[in-house]
């Protein structure tokens, strides 16, 4: 049964001085939070390792942040921002950014009313050489509302990818109130990012360095990677006042046949720690996706609200262990899908024991997944940081989370 759930439950005050600007000048000097059996404590992230059961499996989300805001003009001057949000044609992320003269995005069009379907051409205001030589421009193929399938071409034969890496900026959170700067270059980015594809960094990772990484495998933590590309609807707020009626949108994640058998033959008998919601939706997603091989053949999106709908009959490692037969037999290294899972209040988790996460913001998916994972009990932890001068969202400090049992 879909919740019904007030989204006005899930507010608190955050005073925009509380809200982290500018990252630290060392990622692993953030303040941590720990709450543990309804219980709050306060740490440095640097003493993380030491918090974590032995022999745990954590697994982190290793997407890479594209430079995916590119601002063009008409010619009659108008200005045009346009934000790449998911490869169209092709769909494939690796494909894509790998054309050389053309490619179809979906993207979100700043100033959208302004752009009458006309050609638009990058503006160069520092009349950068190899900005010039790319020649880029987009033309509006569709649109609806402020989103639209936007066709970029460009001339000198580079890769796309090598187009956004020129042409484009790193798409920081609008809540920071700032335009990109070089210190984002670096800092919006997790240590261990991999795979090109987000348009929003999975924050929870941004405080590792290596010598936290050092310090967990020391403790005899096993270290794995999924990779969930992080949409620009991490941003949106929850507009409809009853949740059921917000909708969420796709994120393609893709995890290993090797993962899937250690996670497998793991259950039951390790800790998994998730870095970050991402990490959370991907592995949580994980079940529903070994329930629509079980009952169908093959795998399939997460639909929103599929962990509600019904209850079901098969246990994590049936759910898991159709997904790794899956694979086997059609010799695939990788499950690669998507899911649109939301998770709050009365979710039941299936995998998932201890979270990394920073503070996310009021009336937001992301507190609706914090309290689930607590119990209801996500304003004790919020409460605490707010008397407690932690810095909040995307470049704040972060919080360690054991779910009750």
């Amino acid at each position: 049964m879909i919740p019904s759930i007030d989204i006005k439950d899930y507010n608190y005050p955050l005073p925009d001085e509380r809200i982290a600007k500018y990252p630290l000048a060392e990622r692993d000097s953030s303040k941590l939070l720990v709450y543990r059996d309804g219980s709050v404590s306060d740490h440095v992230f640097t003493d993380l390792p030491s918090l974590l059961p032995e022999g745990s499996l954590m697994v982190f989300n290793d997407t890479k942040v594209v430079p995916a805001r590119l601002h063009f003009r008409r010619e009659s001057g108008a200005h045009i921002e346009i934000f790449c949000l998911q490869p169209d044609s092709p769909a494939d992320y690796n494909v894509s950014f790998a054309c050389t003269r053309t490619c179809d995005w979906k993207c979100v069009i700043g100033n959208a009313k302004r752009w009458k379907g006309d050609t638009l051409f990058l503006m160069n205001p520092s009349d950068d050489p190899a900005v010039g030589e790319m020649n880029l421009r987009a033309e509006l193929l569709s649109r609806e509302g402020q989103t639209g399938q936007v066709r970029f071409l460009w001339d000198d034969g580079s890769p796309f990818s090598r187009v956004l890496e020129v042409c484009g900026s790193i798409p920081i959170p609008p809540y920071l109130n700032r335009d990109t700067e070089k210190i984002d270059l670096e800092r919006y980015q997790t240590l261990y990012a991999h795979i090109r594809g987000s348009v929003a960094a999975p924050t929870a990772g941004l405080h590792f360095t290596d010598r936290v990484l050092s310090g967990i495998d020391r403790r005899g933590i096993d270290r794995e990677t999924v990779c969930l590309h992080v949409g620009a609807g991490t941003f949106l707020p929850v507009k409809e006042g009853d949740v059921a009626r917000h909708p969420m949108h796709r994120e393609p994640f893709t995890v290993s046949l090797t993962f899937l058998r250690d996670l497998l033959s793991g259950l039951g008998t390790r800790k998994l720690i998730a870095v970050g919601t991402t990490s959370v939706r991907t592995l949580e997603s994980l079940y529903y996706v070994g329930v629509g091989i079980i009952e169908d053949g093959k795998p399939s999106d997460v639909a929103q609200w599929a962990p509600y709908e019904r209850e079901y009959p098969y246990s994590t490692a049936e759910a898991l262990g159709a997904i790794v037969s899956y694979l086997e037999e059609n010799s695939l290294s990788e499950l690669v899908i998507g899911t649109r899972i939301i998770i709050v209040p009365g979710f039941s988790f299936r995998l998932v024991d201890i979270l990394v996460t920073n503070f996310h913001q009021p009336e937001s998916t992301l507190i609706l997944l914090v309290s689930a994972f607590v119990k209801g009990d996500w304003r004790t932890i919020y409460d605490h940081a707010l008397q407690g001068s932690y810095r909040f969202l995307s470049y704040g400090d972060s919080s360690l989370l054991f779910r009750p049992l």
